[in-house]
Parts: C-alpha cells; sequence; structure tokens
C-alpha cells in the first residue's frame, strides 16, 4: 500500500446529502468497523478464556445453563433458561409472554443464590425484575422447521441437510436484546470504563455470541437424550453456518434519530475508513488479492440470501447484476494506475444500484485493517455534550443553519396529507414505539418528536417574524415549544452526519430502511423483511465458536466461502 505525497488531491468524505437518505441507508451492508467483527477481533486480540460452568437441561429441554467469558480484567456469565414451550405459545411479536428461551449477560460470574433469583425472573423478562448484576435480558424462538430436522438427524447419527440450513440459517432467533438500562439491566455509563466493552453495543453482541453457543449446543443435548445410542454431533464446518436469527421492529427504529451524535460517529468513521482507501494510491499485489478473493465470496452469500419482500426481492435482482458487472469490471482494472481503489468507486455510482455502489464501499476496507479497525475507538458518544443550546446565537445564524442543513425539509409542502401521514407515539401496554396513520387513528395527541423536517419547516416559519439580531435565547422564550429542533439545528451544525435527510412521516417512509442501517453495523446479514415494518436477520453466521477463537483466526467470517459451479 502506497499513500501518494503531500501534492496530490486528497480525497475526502461523501457529502451528507449523499449518504443520509433512506434510500441509501437502507442499502447498507456490513464491514470492518461492524460490532460483532470488533468484539471478535477484541475477544481473539485479548485472548479471553471461554467455558461452560454448568448445563443442567433435562430431556424435554429444560432447565438453565451458565457459559462464562473471561477477559483480561473482568468474567461475564451468560445464564441462559431452557423451555419446553408448546407450539401455540411461540411468537415473535413484543406481546408474547413465554419463549423457548431467556437469557441475561451477568457481571461476574453467578452464586447459586444469583441462578435461583434469576430463575424466577429472567424467564418472566419485561415482567421480571432485575439488578445492575444484569448487563442484558433476552429471549429467543426456536426455527421450528430446522430445529426439528437438526435433531432429528442428529439423533438418526446423520448431519442435517445443508441445502435447509443454508436457506435457514439460524436455529433460534431473538426476539429481544435489551441492554442500557433498560427494565432494571445495568446503564452503559457503568461500564463505559471498561476497555472490553469499548465500542457501541459490545455487551448485546458478547450476548448474542454466547447465545449462539448456547443454541448449538441445546440441539445436540437433545438429539442425545433422544436417541444416546446413534446421536452424533454437527460436523464443525456445518456448524458455522448456524447464526442466531433476530426479528426487529419498529421498537428500534427511532434509535437514529434519538441519537443524533451517536449516529454521526458511526457513519464518520465509515466515511473516513472509505476515503483511507480511496486515498490508496498503488495498492500491493497482497491487497489486491484479498480484494479479488472475496469478490466471488460476496456473490456467494448474495446467493444465499433469502426474502419473500417485494422491495428486497428487487434490490437483490439488482444487486446480483452488479457483482456480475463488476467482477467483470474488476479484470479491466489498471491497479498499477495510480487511486485504482478511487477510480472503481466512482465507476460505481454511475453504474451500480446503491446496494451495489454500499456492497462495494464494503469489499474495499476488507484489504486494510491497518487503515480501518482502529476507527471502531471513535463510534462512542458522549451525547451530553450535545444537549446544550447555545442561546447567544442569532436568529439570523439559526435561520442559515435550517436553509444549510434542512432545505430539503423547507421543500416539503407540509400542508399535503401524504407529507403528514404518519405520527410516532409509544404503545401504552409495552412502552414500544409505533406507527400509526395520523389521518385514521385517534394519535395525534401523543406524538412523539421524531419528525425533525417539519418541526425545522415549523421552527423557520416562526424565525421569519423576528428580527435578525434577535437571539436564540429570546426566540425561544416566546417559543419554547421549538426548544428540542433549535438543539437538534445546531447539533447537526456541528456532526456533519447527525441528520437522516428525510421526511420521517411521510405515507411512503419504510421504517426497514432505518433498521437496516442500524443493523448493518450490528453486522448483521440477510435482511429479510416481513412488511415495510419488520425484518428477520442473520447474526454471527460463519463465525468461530468461542473454542475456535484462539486457533488460526481470519476476520473474514462474514463471507461464506464460494461454492463451486
Amino acid at each position: 500500500m502506497t499513500i501518494l505525497n503531500a501534492q496530490d488531491p486528497v480525497i475526502g468524505y461523501r457529502l451528507p446529502e449523499q449518504i443520509m437518505n433512506l434510500s441509501r441507508m437502507g442499502s447498507f451492508h456490513q464491514n470492518r468497523l461492524s460490532f460483532m467483527r470488533t468484539l471478535l477481533r477484541r475477544v481473539h486480540d485479548q485472548k479471553w478464556d471461554f467455558e461452560t460452568v454448568r448445563f443442567e437441561i433435562d430431556v424435554k429441554g429444560v432447565g438453565v445453563a451458565v457459559y462464562s467469558a473471561k477477559g483480561p480484567r473482568n468474567t461475564y456469565s451468560l445464564v441462559a433458561f431452557a423451555n419446553d414451550l408448546l407450539p401455540e405459545k411461540r411468537s415473535d411479536r413484543v406481546i408474547a409472554t413465554e419463549w423457548d428461551a431467556t437469557f441475561t449477560l451477568f457481571d461476574g460470574e453467578p452464586s447459586d443464590l444469583d441462578i435461583e433469583r434469576l430463575r424466577n425472573n429472567v424467564p418472566l423478562q419485561e415482567s421480571g425484575r432485575v439488578t445492575e448484576s444484569e448487563l442484558s435480558l433476552s429471549r429467543a424462538n426456536r426455527s421450528v422447521r430446522l430445529w426439528d430436522h437438526v435433531v432429528s438427524s442428529l439423533s438418526e447419527g446423520v448431519q442435517p441437510d445443508t441445502t435447509l440450513v443454508k436457506n435457514v440459517g439460524y436455529l433460534m432467533r431473538t426476539t429481544a436484546v435489551y441492554g442500557s438500562g433498560k427494565f432494571g439491566v445495568a446503564d452503559r455509563e457503568l461500564l463505559s470504563e471498561r476497555s472490553e466493552c469499548r465500542g457501541p453495543f459490545q455487551i448485546e453482541m458478547l450476548t448474542v455470541f454466547l447465545i449462539r453457543t448456547f443454541v448449538m449446543d441445546l440441539v445436540e443435548h437433545i438429539a442425545k437424550m433422544k436417541s444416546p445410542k446413534t446421536a452424533v454431533k454437527i460436523d464443525p464446518v456445518l456448524r458455522r453456518r448456524f447464526g442466531i436469527g433476530n426479528s426487529t421492529g419498529l421498537g428500534m427504529a427511532p434509535f437514529l434519530i434519538n441519537h443524533p451524535m451517536l449516529i454521526n460517529n458511526w457513519l464518520l468513521a465509515k466515511e473516513e475508513a472509505l476515503s483511507r482507501v480511496r486515498n490508496v494510491g498503488f495498492p500491493t499485489a497482497a491487497e489486491i488479492k484479498i480484494f479479488k478473493d472475496l469478490l466471488p465470496r460476496v456473490v456467494q452469500n448474495t446467493n444465499d440470501w433469502h426474502t419473500i419482500h417485494p422491495v428486497q426481492l428487487q434490490k437483490l435482482a439488482h444487486l446480483k447484476n452488479d457483482l456480475d458487472f463488476l467482477s467483470k469490471q474488476v479484470e479491466r482494472v489498471d491497479f498499477s494506475a495510480a487511486y485504482p481503489w478511487n477510480k472503481l468507486y466512482l465507476w460505481s455510482e454511475e453504474n451500480l444500484s446503491l446496494e451495489g455502489q454500499e456492497q462495494l464501499v464494503s469489499l474495499m476496507m476488507e484489504p486494510y485493517p491497518d487503515l480501518v479497525d482502529g476507527l471502531t475507538h471513535c463510534m462512542d458518544a458522549d451525547e451530553a455534550k450535545g444537549f446544550r443550546i447555545d442561546g447567544t446565537m442569532s436568529v439570523s445564524k439559526l435561520k442559515s443553519l435550517c436553509e444549510d442543513i434542512y432545505n430539503w425539509a423547507l421543500e416539503i409542502d407540509w400542508s399535503q396529507k401524504e407529507a403528514n401521514a404518519r405520527a410516532w407515539y409509544v404503545s401504552e401496554e409495552k412502552l414500544e414505539p409505533r406507527l400509526g396513520e395520523r389521518f385514521s387513528e385517534d394519535i395525534e395527541d401523543y406524538e412523539q418528536p421524531l419528525q425533525p423536517g417539519r418541526d425545522v419547516s415549523r421552527m423557520y416559519h416562526d424565525l421569519r417574524d423576528c428580527s435578525d439580531a434577535q437571539t436564540t435565547a429570546a426566540f425561544l422564550l416566546v417559543n419554547p415549544e421549538h426548544r428540542h429542533t433549535a438543539r437538534r439545528c445546531q447539533l447537526a451544525a456541528k456532526f456533519q452526519f447527525a441528520e437522516i435527510r428525510d421526511n420521517m412521516i411521510d405515507a411512503k417512509m419504510m421504517p426497514i430502511d432505518l433498521l437496516r442501517a442500524k443493523l448493518s453495523f450490528f453486522g448483521a446479514g440477510h435482511f429479510d423483511p416481513r412488511s415495510d415494518r419488520w425484518l428477520r436477520i442473520n447474526m454471527f453466521q460463519g463465525a468461530p465458536f468461542p473454542s475456535e477463537l484462539q486457533e488460526s483466526y481470519c476476520d473474514d467470517w462474514t463471507y461464506p466461502v464460494a461454492e463451486m459451479p
């Protein structure tokens, strides 16, 4: 790798208006900065120890298991409770009250008294009581078709059908993984000084990683209980094909709106990584080989991606065509000429769909761990710093910020029903975000401030009645309803990727774009929307298991080995 000298042009970030829109964000893919990969690199580099401390599961698959993960300074223990759930009680909806398995990540090593306390509370999830000793709370249900097939096959001494495993991809899917203080678990601030927790959602990612191990152990255990003499374990290579599924709905969608500083840092790290790669003058032969070797594996990953949603089906079709086009273009690229990655990226903007462009962005990062991986330390945010409003700012300056950052919102005719069709509110029963139809449901009085574009437009209208020299403080004394909007506008002026530049209450807005953007940073794959408001994903598919992490670890596990034609 050669970075050219100071006289050469510097290739900067893509513009916020180019990437901070739902159509592109709904096309993001996992990359080297994704939180799952951050976790496994850390666990490998720090040589964590993993141990199955307890596995007390009966013949019906009911009981408790404890898995410990020991880092350099602290130990974390997954406490798992398995249940013999009746089929009619199995549901992915948040209103469910029973699950096939429930979990908590315990801070330290739980005593017998802790286990009994957790046994009486964790299976109840939101209805139970947990303490600051618990770092996460989660639950999962079986993917019944694949579960039954795997148990039956293993008990008979044969391996599961590879095609079925590939098509489904997981034996259980979680319906929630709560952390950061929700329902009584420890607040994020209590862990912020721990190096092994540094980076977004590391506790939640560790929880899911250990859940995957428990699920695989559980299915093998049940197969053995069913037929002790003939049962076999899953082949190690096939075992890695199993991830952990997840059903995610509207509860996650407002996160990207409610945490503008954090989202800015995620996008800024990604754009910095892309900029660094585009500024590579002359890649080495080894770097080019990594890219070319991974490209057919990306093709394989796309072929393994199944969905039933018409929008995603169309995007997948475009992506497959894009990858075919990209593969041919890569063979024509002159990698001996300066800035080949930049030229390839610019070519993609002219020739590929958004899905294809963003897949290329992720793939271009792969040969450059030294340029990219350290940026994971920049992805946290101290959001309290963005809370204070600058009351001394003039109305003239505040108006200019509205015009510069929210010009797209000022151009919308907010008097039209389509522009105001939806309203975000919080359900009374589950305290979960919901998206309702403003003009057919009685919800407007409960609307949450999750439509920054409309709110800025309203504030801008009132600002025009003020003197340009008037201060923001004076304006807000008379118009206190605009406080949250003025704060957001000032924050967006400091953090260029803080604001999504789309109407969040438009009739055609698709919340699954918000979900996909967030989940791509988690490291999820195989996005499978089931409506415009919820989707299924796969997590840690292809990843090594704890016992394999200290072997020859490769950070390319997210890409399956390409099959021979």
